[in-house]
């Protein structure tokens, strides 16, 4: 599809150049109260697909989110399947489609349990009933019972013992945490002593849940544990073909976080119970396990865990089935970028995935054999993601950064992108949302640098704007051509600033090894890009004011906004969301340590000096010079941040005051590393605007 049709199919500008028009500029409600679209899941005969859509709200007891069903053959438009206040998630559909299993948090339940809803008609059954909850549901290939995650405690091995146990922790009268290993605390909350295992369990109620991992040798041993993600511990994990085993992924080597990278390795074990065994036993970390349609092969991604090098591309991975760890094919070998999502349809001899390239989520194909990696033309711009396969059918959802996710249809090759969903797609095509504009330019290291400019709303090329240079978070991910709702970049420009987004040394999306040049050089590189980059905007569009120049960014980004404090006068004023000040307090406080010795090349106590070389705070002679800590700065920090705890924006702010230049410090007592409450996401901007205005204006 051309993208001219493709800009008419969703509403949007037509290019770059656009006269001013009568269209408003994006509002923070606008922003917050469009419907949030979820990813995708067809059935298994490729009709149909339910996903999630959430009304948000600014109180969010008044937030809903439901289950909606749409026919891929777009003969009809999407109707709900659910209307409560609970979210769903994890939906799975039943092998012969006639039903859909997934987690909620229904009135009566304390924690989340697994439904079972009839699609013929009625109401959802809760089946499982477990003081520690249940998620991510998968039927067997009979769909007689379902495999899914709950937690336990230690040497509990039933329900009832879980129960008392959970009774005797909260009836306790004193409160401690206690810890013997690393890590001790995960995003915004800290660990405690459960592990998630594998259940199954009959998919209706009144039955009892069996908890595979009960008295096995793994779970005692020091190194297991599932990975920890901003919703808690997650196993991947898929029935084999003929039903009778599960394939599951687990950390090997979890006591060793603080010293070693950990590996995600693939283990087996049979439903009727028994020792896992382990089947792959490298350097790899696995994921995404899926069994092709006629189970003679397992698909998943590995990523190799290493040592010295801060970044390795996620790679497409074949096995045969049986398994045979030595015949392991890696079929994206030829393909020097990571592999995000992939589907492979039934009957097709291709696996289809997606891949971050140059601001875009592309859509690519390989044959199961390996090799022949084609990129799949599907779009000119925005991004491609949830992609899955149901029967022949491929359904993904689309977006770009003046058009919010939609579900979209791929058909049977990829080839014909067709729109099922339109849940946004009328309010933004009503809102002043320009696209962005691609650009790249050499630095002075020689590298290519990519960046995306995006002009103000009711563009006047007579006008001169200011610049805001907004750095992205990572160091390893890059600016995309999406829709965005934290830093969201219409609403950042809405009082008239032009946004750039530059993606710097250690981004995603340009190979593996532009992202590890990121070690030993974790931000005086980066920080160069960035000012070469605004120097080349500045260039390159006459419109852009270079006497008006700011900077800001959240996470790595807000490491680098830091930086750029630290180092340079140029910019009027910067913001600093989740920002480091200090690589060493960096490392002895936040949730992940050894990466980031990896990066700096040794430990603190090492001969390393990118230790106090590359650490903001270190650099507070500059302010003596005159060639940094001049700038007025607005940091923000949310008090449960465990990724870049607030002490860095404590001693970051404390610096500015110690030296006299304007500074404010927002800290907000409910939020984690992103600020996520409707009225405190609202307050944020209005902040941010304000801080802006005052020296930009």
């Amino acid at each position: 599809m051309k993208l001219t049709e493709f800009a008419l199919v969703f509403g949007l500008l037509s290019g770059p150049l656009v006269a001013a028009t009568a269209r408003p500029a994006i509002t923070h409600q606008d922003l917050w109260l469009m419907r949030r679209v979820g990813a995708p899941v067809p059935s298994p005969d490729g009709k149909w697909a339910v996903f999630s859509v959430t009304q948000p709200a600014y109180d969010a007891k008044e937030q809903a989110a439901d289950l909606w069903i749409v026919p891929l053959d777009g003969s009809a438009p999407a109707r709900p399947l659910t209307q409560t206040k609970s979210t769903e998630s994890g939906a799975v559909w039943s092998p012969d489609g006639t039903k859909v299993a997934f987690s909620a948090k229904r009135e009566g339940d304390e924690v989340a349990q697994l439904y079972v809803l009839p699609l013929a008609g009625g109401e959802a059954e809760r089946v499982t009933s477990l003081t520690l909850g249940a998620r991510q549901p998968k039927w067997s290939p009979d769909g007689k019972q379902l495999l899914f995650v709950s937690d336990a405690y230690p040497n509990c091995a039933d329900e009832a013992a879980n129960k008392k146990a959970a009774t005797e922790r909260k009836d306790r009268k004193y409160n401690v945490r206690s810890y013997e290993t690393f890590p001790i605390r995960f995003w915004d909350r800290w660990l405690d002593e459960k592990q998630a295992h594998l259940f199954v369990q009959e998919a209706k109620a009144g039955v009892q849940a069996r908890d595979l991992f009960a008295g096995t040798k793994l779970i005692a041993s020091p190194g297991f544990g599932a990975p920890n993600t901003d919703e808690g511990q997650v196993i991947t994990a898929e029935w084999s073909p003929d039903g009778t085993n599960v394939v599951f992924t687990a950390l090997v080597n979890r006591d060793e976080a603080a010293r070693a990278p950990v590996r995600t390795e693939i283990f087996e074990m049979s439903v009727a119970g028994g020792e896992p065994r382990q089947l792959t036993t490298d350097s790899y970390s696995y994921t995404q396990l899926q069994f092709s349609p006629d189970g003679k092969t397992l698909l998943c991604t590995a990523a190799e865990e290493r040592s010295d090098q801060v970044y390795s591309l996620s790679r497409l991975v074949r096995f045969p089935w049986p398994f045979d760890a030595a015949q392991r094919t890696v079929l994206t070998a030829s393909l020097d970028r990571s592999v995000n999502r992939f589907a492979l349809p039934a009957g097709g001899e291709r696996v289809w995935f997606t891949a971050e390239e140059s601001g875009l989520e592309k859509l690519w194909s390989v044959p199961l054999t390996g090799s022949d990696v084609k990129e799949e033309k599907v779009a000119d711009h925005g991004c491609v993601t949830g992609l899955a396969s149901g029967g022949r059918h491929l359904v993904a959802e689309w977006e770009s950064v003046g058009n919010p996710p939609e579900v979209v249809s791929l058909g049977t090759n990829g080839a014909a992108l067709k729109r099922l969903t339109t849940f946004n797609t009328e309010k933004a095509a009503a809102l002043d949302l320009a696209p962005v504009e691609h650009f790249s330019f050499t630095s002075r290291r020689g590298k290519t640098i990519h960046s995306m400019l995006l002009r103000p709303p009711n563009f006047d090329a007579t006008k001169k704007y200011p610049l805001f240079v907004v750095i992205h978070g990572g160091a390893a991910s890059m600016w995309r051509d999406a829709w965005v709702l934290r830093w969201n970049y219409h609403l950042l420009a809405a009082p008239g600033y032009a946004v750039l987004l530059t993606d710097y040394t250690g981004s995603t999306g340009y190979g593996e090894a532009f992202s590890r040049d990121i070690r030993f050089d974790p931000l005086k590189g980066p920080g160069d890009e960035l000012n070469e980059a605004a120097d080349e905007a500045l260039k390159r569009f006459p419109f852009l004011d270079p006497t008006r120049q700011a900077a800001g960014g959240a996470s790595y980004g807000g490491h680098l906004a830091n930086w750029l404090a630290a180092t340079t006068t140029r910019y009027k004023c910067i913001v600093s969301h989740a920002g480091e000040a200090d690589l060493r307090m960096q490392w002895g406080t936040s949730d992940s340590i050894f990466g980031r010795e990896i990066n700096s090349g040794g430990p603190i106590w090492g001969d390393k000096a990118v230790w106090s070389e590359q650490s903001p705070v270190m650099l507070a002679g500059n302010h003596d010079k005159g060639t940094g800590f001049v700038t007025p700065i607005l940091l923000t920090v949310g008090e449960s941040d465990f990724r870049v705890p607030m002490n860095n924006a404590i001693m970051f702010f404390t610096l500015q005051q110690r030296l006299n230049v304007p500074s404010k410090l927002l800290v907000f007592p409910d939020e984690n590393h992103w600020i996520l409450k409707g009225e405190n996401h609202k307050f944020w901007f209005g902040a941010v605007h304000a801080w802006l205005a005052k020296y930009l204006q």
